[in-house]
Parts: structure tokens; sequence; C-alpha cells
């Protein structure tokens, strides 16, 4: 809990700002919090531009303004890989925010994931401010179990070596799982006073029944009378890429013409339709496109079940895909990778959804057919009814709010 008076806080974040992580996940959250803090009280945002992303001025001023009227301060840096440039840009960083803290009487360093934590715990050394990690979950040996890093590596070696630290330094823990608590224990010998469990929530007024099956973008797509699987997000990396679309094909000879995806990502045309090739399926039933965020829940509400493709690797059990918890909000059965975080087993244990429990045309099928029986047992209807309450169960809001008034309340 913190004082009565004004109560600053600095948000520390590895993502750029027009990222769906800022915009989904940190500023409603921030807005949340807001209402614990002492009046007057005031949030420094820290986030990493990548080029892709980057914004206009007109785009920096508006939203300059936007954040000021709620009263966030948005400080930005390019983003830079792991090298010597970004140890400098780092250096940079800490320096300007070293005196931001004492100048702005900063009580708590929020920081989401731990790569931003490493310049969190160096800050609360260096000004005796409180540390606060959100979204607590292995960083460093997810790398290297993607194969990204080697174990070896030195960048593997130094967030390693810095999660250990935070761990012990922090005063408050944010996990998505209570499982990352026993992680702790045995990775990073570290043990809380302080130890929450928040999944990523959904704003389940932005996602819900108004959202389905628009008739205009039903009739652009030529989704009527189809089934249509939708997946929002990335290939490679964290995410399966061959294997998703070996289940898509396997999928399209079982449902022949009646199968349609979606696919809502900023990859390019070129890269899906490698993809579909080396698994030889039809680019004709394939739509890719990038929408903004506010559009997400339109363009995910045409579906009739969707993926969650997460390669299933140890430190992933600690994850929280925030996509199933705004899937579920709109009522749509999810096919998942096994034992990812605690919602492989909610999808079982529910029985809204399937999941895949190894990657053969064999399971690729059984997977299919789980999915058609239930949307044979299951009118559109019924199916929201009955999963929009897993969102509310497990992904509303309100569990945070919980959380952060404890942490924050007056």
């Amino acid at each position: 809990m913190m004082s009565n008076h004004n109560s600053n806080v600095l948000v520390l974040t590895f993502w750029s700002y027009k990222d769906a992580l800022i915009q989904t996940y940190t500023l409603p959250h921030l807005l949340i919090m807001q209402k614990y803090l002492p009046e007057k009280s005031k949030f420094f945002l820290l986030t990493l531009e990548k080029k892709q992303l980057e914004m206009s001025a007109t785009e920096r001023q508006q939203t300059e303004e936007y954040l000021q009227n709620n009263g966030i301060t948005l400080i930005s840096y390019p983003y830079q890989n792991f090298g010597f440039q970004a140890i400098l840009t780092w250096i940079q960083i800490i320096f300007r925010l070293f005196f931001l803290i004492f100048a702005k009487k900063i009580q708590m360093i929020h920081c989401f994931c731990t790569p931003a934590g490493v310049a969190g715990y160096l800050l609360s050394v260096f000004t005796f401010t409180n540390l606060l990690i959100d979204s607590y979950e292995p960083h460093a040996e997810a790398c290297v179990e993607n194969k990204d890093w080697k174990r070896e590596s030195l960048k593997f070696k130094f967030l390693f070596f810095m999660e250990k630290l935070m761990s012990k330094r922090a005063k408050y823990i944010v996990s998505a799982t209570e499982g990352m608590r026993n992680y702790a224990k045995i990775k990073y010998n570290a043990e809380f006073e302080n130890f929450f469990v928040k999944p990523a929530c959904v704003n389940l007024e932005l996602f819900s029944e108004k959202n389905l099956r628009k008739t205009e973008l039903m009739n652009k797509f030529g989704f009527e009378n189809k089934i249509v699987c939708v997946y929002a997000g990335k290939f490679g990396g964290i995410y399966l890429d061959t294997e998703i679309f070996d289940f898509f094909k396997v999928a399209h000879n079982y449902w022949q013409d009646r199968f349609r995806i979606l696919i809502l990502t900023n990859h390019k045309a070129e890269e899906i339709e490698n993809f579909a090739k080396k698994s030889n399926l039809d680019l004709k039933i394939i739509q890719t496109c990038f929408v903004f965020h506010s559009q997400i829940p339109d363009y995910m509400g045409l579906a009739d079940f969707a993926v969650t493709p997460v390669k299933p690797i140890p430190t992933k059990r600690f994850c929280t895909p925030i996509k199933n918890g705004e899937y579920w909000a709109l009522g749509l059965p999810v096919v998942s990778t096994a034992n990812i975080s605690d919602d492989a087993q909610i999808i079982e244990n529910q029985g809204i959804g399937s999941i895949i429990h190894e990657f053969s045309e064999q399971e690729y099928l059984r997977v299919v057919k789980q999915i058609d029986q239930f949307l044979q047992e299951n009118s559109p209807k019924k199916r929201y009814q009955k999963i929009r309450k897993i969102a509310e169960q497990y992904r509303s809001f309100d569990i945070a709010k919980q959380i952060y008034q404890k942490i924050y309340g007056k």
C-alpha cells in the first residue's frame, strides 16, 4: 500500500506504444491503478519504439495529449536488439530515469515482464524505490526453449541472472499463474511476501455479443454458411508455423469448401503464402488482413472457432495468452496446444474447445472432429452463453482491480 499523498509511478515496458501489449494490456491496467492512487498522482510510461510501429508527428502529438489528460507522461526511446548499441541506449535511459525518479518523487517502479525488470531492478537499487514485477514469467529460459537463444549465450546468462536478482528484490510480484511461485523458488531461490495471480484480463465490454457475425463483414469475406477459423497473431518465435498450417490442411480436407481461415496479422502476404504452400493448403480459403485493435472484436466475431498455436515448451505453462480471453469473451471455442498457462486445462475441463497433444495428421483430425461435434451440438447463442461465462470468471478486469487495489489502494 502506498502513501496517501502524491504517489507517482514509473512504468517500464519493452514494447512500442502501438503494440497490442500496450494498447490492450498496459494502458487499461494503468487506468485501473489510477482509481486507487491518491489524486494528482501521475504515471511515467516508458516505451521502446520499433521502426515498423513508429508514430507520425501528428499521431505522437495526439497520443501525448490523450495520455496527459489521463495522467500519463510518455517517455519513448528507439528499440535496439541486444548488443553494444542497445547497451549505450539503456545507459542513457537509466541515467535519465534515475533523475526522473527523484525529480518526480516516484514511489513505485512498475515493470511489465522481466526484460523491463532489468532496468527496474537497477533503478530500484540506485534510488531505494519499491519494485513491482507485473506479468511475471520466465523469459530467459523461454528464449532458450524457443531456440532463439543458446543456454551458453551471454544474453541468456545475463537475463537469467537478473531475473534472480529482481525476483528477490521485488516488493510485489504479479504473475499470470500460481505455478510461477514454485518455479521461482526452484530456479531463482526466491520466495515472496506479496505474490498475486492475474491472468491477461480483457475488456469484456469491448469483446461481446454485439461484435458477432456483422453482416457487412460476413458478406465482404463470403463467410455465410462457412465454418470460419480465426487466428490473431504471429507465426514463428513462440508460436507454431508449419504445424498450424498442417492443421489447417487437415481441417480443409475434412470440411472441404465449407472451411475458411481468417488470419489477423502484420505478416506480409508472401509469408502467409509460403507457409500455406509448404502444407499444400489452398490459398483461396485464407483471408489475411492487418486491422487496428479497435476493429479486432468485429473481425474475431466472424469466426466459429479460434486457434492459439503457442509452442508447448515448458515455460509456457506460466504464460497467459491475451487472445484466449478475447476469444472466450466472444464465445469462441479454442484449439490450443497442451500445457499453455492454466488455459489448456480450462479448455479441456470445461469442454470449450480441443487440445493438440501431438503434431500428427491423426491428432489434427481428432481435434477437428471434436470441434465439429461442439459446433453441431451448440447453436451460436448457446456457444456464446457457455464460453462467455469462462471469460467472465477467468479474464475479467475485476481480477486486476482487486489486485491493484491491494497494492495501490489508499
